[in-house]
């Protein structure tokens, strides 16, 4: 039996690499999927929408889908989006939110103008869509699947990515927070943060590039996706998975490490100071 059969997934980004293999694998196991991509560049420019071609390649298949051109990042696209999946197949099931853009330039050379727009289309546009499809979820009263889309760059840092970087580590936090919130709706919320060779590594050298494409191809994250929108899956919640090639794992929300008590009344800058090394090497 397919494991998504009969349930309706949107999927932002989903006219290329990651989102295009997520929406390929949802539609073979039997779901109807809108398709939202607006076609644009890595860079944020203009190109032709591409979501329509998925469309037809699920179709081809004997597939489920309909197409949405709506640009993430602001509360009135993400209503259309989610709009587009009722209107189409008369209820929305899961969300994956996986649209996204990138502006990478160091901090000191990085424009107001480019750090909001990865700001939008990341984190607002997750957001944005996550909040318009849960309240669908909840008036629908049968719970529901969202699974974001972070990133190592959020986790573990990046160079050159502050705008990315801190956009993914707001994704991590949301999931967490809108897992606890959305919990007694029967809606699940949780993330991924992966390693795949897309259009976002282009400018690597070519011989790594090579490496990376057959270890960490798209196609390779899409049965984690799956999985967790599945009904299997309805105990997972507040979960952000990493997964490189064949390895999946779990991160972990920041903890503490360790305590270095004072003994005397109240900590002193000097007395910090003495104590450092030991406060940040437990």
């Amino acid at each position: 039996m397919k494991q998504l059969n009969g349930k309706v997934a949107v999927i932002t980004g989903a006219g290329r690499g990651i989102g295009r293999e997520h929406a390929m694998l949802f539609a073979q196991e039997g779901a109807s999927v809108v398709i939202n991509d607006a076609g644009c560049d890595m860079d944020g420019g203009s190109g032709d929408s591409i979501a329509q071609q998925v469309v037809d390649e699920i179709e081809s298949q004997g597939g489920c889908a309909v197409a949405c051109t709506d640009a993430v990042g602001t509360t009135a696209a993400a209503e259309r989006i989610i709009q587009t999946a009722i209107d189409a197949f008369g209820r929305i099931d899961i969300l994956v939110n996986n649209a996204g853009i990138l502006r990478d330039r160091t901090i000191l050379n990085m424009t107001d103008e480019e750090w909001d727009d990865v700001l939008r289309v990341h984190l607002t546009g997750t957001f944005t869509c996550l909040r318009a499809a849960a309240t669908v979820m909840k008036a629908q009263g049968n719970g529901g699947r969202i699974i974001n889309t972070s990133s190592t760059s959020g986790l573990l840092g990046n160079f050159g990515q502050a705008n990315y970087g801190a956009a993914k580590a707001g994704i991590h936090a949301l999931t967490r927070i809108a897992a606890w919130e959305f919990s007694k709706y029967k809606i699940t919320v949780n993330a991924i943060a992966p390693m795949a060779a897309t259009r976002m590594l282009a400018t690597m050298p070519d011989t790594e590039m090579a490496l990376i494409e057959a270890a960490l191809a798209p196609k390779r994250i899409s049965p984690l996706v799956a999985f967790l929108a599945t009904d299997a899956a309805a105990a997972i919640n507040g979960v952000t998975f990493g997964i490189e090639g064949n390895e999946i794992f779990t991160y972990r929300m920041m903890s503490s490490h360790g305590t270095t008590r004072y003994e005397q009344s109240e900590w002193t800058i000097e007395a910090i100071g003495k104590s450092i090394e030991q406060i940040i090497n437990w």
